[in-house]
C-alpha cells in the first residue's frame, strides 16, 4: 500500500508537471533578452538581429539584444550561464564561445553543460580579407610574403576564442605561415582598421564583411568554402586558390541557462525555425553569404552534436593556445 508521504510527494510532482506544461503554454509574457557574445556589427550580432526580430514576430513577444563583448565571448556566456532557466534570457553562440572557449580558457566559471541548446540558426563561411593597399595580389603572393617575413603580417579577429579567431587559425595553420593574430572586442573594431590601415587584414565571416569586399574597402583573399559565394562570385575558394586544406564553415545556434523547462525550449525552437523559413530572413541571409540550416538540423539534439563534436576538434588544435 502506498504510504501518505508518497502519495503525497506524487501529487506534488504530478502538480510541479502540470504547472510546468501551463507555464510553457503561457510564455513568452514580457519581452525576452538574447545575449551576443560582441560588439554590434559582427557577424553573430547581425545574424542575431536578422534572427530574433522574425523570433519576435512568432511568439508575439519583441526579443532586445545585449551586446557583451569580451574575452573571445566567454563574458556574455558566464552572464547567460548565471541568468534564471525562465525562457527569458537566452544567448547566440557559435564554435568558438560554446566549443574552442574551453580549451583556450580552462578555468571558465561554466562549461557545456551549463546550457540547454536551443537550436542552430545558420551557417557561416570565413573569409580573409585585406587592407586594400596590401602588396600581395593573390594567396600564393600573400603566403609567399608571409613567409618571406615571419611574425610581421597582423590579421584581426573578434577577441580569442571568437569564431573569426579559429578562422585565423585554421587559415595561418593550413598556409604554414607565421602571422600575429590581433584580438578585438568584435569583428567591427577589427574590420575598420583593417579598413584604415592599421592591420593588415582581417579573418571574419561573410555576414560582416562582405559588404566591405564588395565597395573595395578591403580586399577579398579567399573564402574557406568549397563553393564560391553567390555575393562574391569573384572571390576563390581554399581549394581554387591553392590552398583546400583551409576549411572556415560554422554555425550560430540559440542556448538557453541549464534547467530552462523543455516546453519553453520547444518554444524557443520552433519560433527560431519559423524566423529562418520567413521570406524576410531568406533574403537577409542571402545577402550576407549565410544559409540557414537544413530542416534536419534544426533540433536542439543537433546543436549539441556540434558543440561536442566542436569542443574535441579545437581541444587538438588549440591546445598551446590553453591559458
Amino acid at each position: 500500500m502506498i504510504s501518505f508521504v508518497v502519495k503525497r510527494a506524487l501529487a506534488a510532482f504530478v502538480a510541479s508537471l502540470f504547472a510546468t506544461a501551463a507555464f510553457a503554454q503561457d510564455f513568452p509574457k514580457h519581452p525576452i533578452t538574447m545575449i551576443v557574445p560582441f560588439a554590434a556589427g559582427g557577424t553573430s550580432d547581425v545574424i542575431a538581429r536578422t534572427v530574433a526580430e522574425q523570433m519576435g514576430v512568432a511568439l508575439g513577444q519583441s526579443i532586445v539584444i545585449e551586446n557583451v563583448a569580451g574575452a573571445g565571448g566567454s563574458t556574455a556566456l558566464a552572464r547567460a550561464s548565471r541568468a534564471e532557466p525562465d525562457g527569458y534570457t537566452i544567448a547566440i553562440g557559435n564554435a568558438g564561445t560554446n566549443a574552442a572557449t574551453y580549451t583556450i580558457y580552462p578555468k571558465l566559471p561554466f562549461t557545456p553543460d551549463s546550457f540547454a541548446p536551443i537550436g542552430m540558426v545558420a551557417k557561416t563561411f570565413g573569409i580573409i580579407a585585406l587592407r586594400k593597399d596590401f602588396p600581395a595580389k593573390d594567396l600564393k603572393e600573400f603566403i609567399a610574403y608571409a613567409k618571406a617575413n615571419p611574425g610581421k603580417i597582423n590579421l584581426g579577429h573578434a577577441g580569442v576564442g571568437s569564431s573569426n579567431y579559429l578562422i585565423c587559425k585554421s587559415f595561418v595553420t593550413a598556409a604554414g605561415i607565421d602571422a600575429t593574430l590581433v584580438g578585438y572586442r568584435g569583428a567591427s573594431p577589427a574590420l575598420t582598421d583593417a579598413i584604415g590601415g592599421q592591420i593588415d587584414g582581417v579573418c571574419d565571416a561573410a555576414a560582416s564583411v562582405s559588404q566591405s569586399i564588395n565597395e573595395k574597402l578591403v580586399r577579398g583573399l579567399v573564402v574557406g568554402s568549397t563553393v564560391r559565394l553567390a555575393t562574391l562570385p569573384d572571390l576563390p575558394t581554399s581549394a581554387e586558390a591553392g590552398l583546400p586544406e583551409f576549411e572556415a564553415q560554422g554555425w550560430n545556434g540559440l542556448f538557453a541557462p541549464k534547467g530552462t523547462p523543455p516546453g519553453i525550449i520547444a518554444r524557443l525552437n520552433a519560433a527560431a525555425r519559423t524566423a529562418v523559413e520567413t521570406d524576410a530572413v531568406k533574403k537577409r541571409f542571402a545577402e550576407l553569404s549565410t544559409v540557414a540550416p537544413d530542416p534536419d538540423e534544426h533540433t536542439p539534439e543537433v546543436l549539441q552534436k556540434l558543440v561536442t563534436r566542436d569542443v574535441e576538434k579545437y581541444r587538438k588544435m588549440l591546445a598551446d593556445d590553453a591559458k
